[in-house]
């Protein structure tokens, strides 16, 4: 992998990560393009995806540093005042974090039990990037269409976390975006756009850092096959253009619906599949 590579590669990570378009789709179709995806080894471009995940996952919290400072100090907070005792009792610190564990539970049961799947052939297959590109695209139109869009942040609670939780095991499916089933769920728990992407970002940080961190400590000779170089540049890159990319999407969603990447989503699903037809992917 060339210098030009590994930047490509970060800022397509960087922008797709955060945009409900699915990361690994485009990641995966890049790769492919770019020669660089090996049929025989789909081990290294997964440890390599999941890594390069870390520096979107700085982004994030560089981006929600005062949130995160903010739920450590109300946790504390509540633990010296013996507010811990009960759920009732709970500041909305403690409850949001407590919400950001359930949250993660699924995705990382999942994880572990069927890690050896998801890093294999099946899920690099274009034709299972195309087919989720479509499907999510269709299940979230049904969404924006379905919700009240009128909850806040401040209106969460532990089932609306689980459920955004289970939205994220859906994720590993490549060609279904992590924020794009998560803001999917969100919408369909009635939570107005902003807050389910929110709340989508903040449920993503411990699956994101996860994953990356699992696969640095059992992929290091997968990873050697990319290369180090390249990891660490487009690692840097993805983790600028993410806190841009999460910016942009923060305020693009207080004005607009997700009807720009629904229509997206679709006919990238649509062109994949003829070119799955002609024998060309």
């Amino acid at each position: 992998m060339s210098i030009l590579d590994a930047i490509i590669l970060g800022i397509i990570q960087g922008i797709t990560e955060f945009l409900p378009i699915s990361s690994t789709a485009h990641l995966t179709l890049a790769g492919k393009l770019m020669g660089i995806v090996d049929a025989n080894s789909p081990e290294d471009w997964t440890a390599f995806i999941a890594m390069m995940q870390l520096g979107t996952a700085g982004s994030i919290l560089i981006y929600f540093w005062k949130d995160y400072t903010s739920l450590g100090r109300g946790v504390l907070r509540d633990i010296k005042n013996n507010h811990l005792i009960s759920f009732k009792s709970f500041g909305f610190e403690s409850r949001l974090t407590l919400y950001i564990i359930i949250g993660t539970i699924p995705v990382g049961v999942i994880g572990l039990l069927f890690h050896e799947f998801i890093e294999g052939t099946f899920t690099k297959e274009t034709s299972t990037i195309a087919t989720s590109l479509i499907a999510l695209a269709l299940i979230l139109a049904l969404a924006e269409k379905l919700s009240t869009h009128k909850r806040n942040e401040f209106q969460t609670t532990w089932l609306d976390a689980l459920v955004v939780g289970i939205a994220q095991v859906i994720a590993l499916i490549p060609g279904s975006s992590r924020s794009g089933t998560t803001i999917t769920a969100g919408l369909f728990l009635g939570l107005n756009r902003e807050t389910a992407a929110r709340f989508s970002f903040l449920l993503s940080i411990p699956a994101i850092l996860a994953s990356g961190f699992y696969q640095m400590y059992r992929s290091y000779g997968h990873v050697g096959g990319i290369g180090y170089l390249p990891l660490v540049i487009s690692t840097l890159v993805s983790g600028i253009v993410g806190y841009l990319s999460i910016f942009f999407l923060l305020h693009y969603l207080r004005k607009h619906s997700t009807l720009i990447f629904i229509i997206y989503r679709i006919i990238l699903g649509l062109i994949l599949w003829v070119l799955i037809l002609k024998g060309m992917m």
